[in-house]
């Protein structure tokens, strides 16, 4: 609202229920972070990751193995 709509941080702090200090901290945080550019993962991160996607592979599967199993039994009772 303060960066896109160009409107005054005290308003938009009162509309949105912070305090004004907070959003001229989290407005200038934005405008001077690079766009696009996050920081690296951190260890415990990049583990969560790698579960998340172990998981995510195996639930494709799963899903795979389930939509098969189910058209099978749909046409065996045609």
């Amino acid at each position: 609202m303060v960066v896109e709509e160009s409107r005054a941080i005290p308003s938009v702090a009162r509309e949105i229920g912070v305090n004004e200090q907070t959003l001229r901290n989290w407005v200038h945080g934005y405008r001077t972070t690079p766009a696009g550019v996050e920081p690296p993962l951190t260890l415990s991160e990049r583990a969560r990751l790698r579960e998340l996607e172990k998981e995510v592979r195996e639930l494709r599967l799963e899903k795979e193995f389930l939509g098969k199993a189910a058209a099978f039994f749909a046409s065996e009772y045609r």
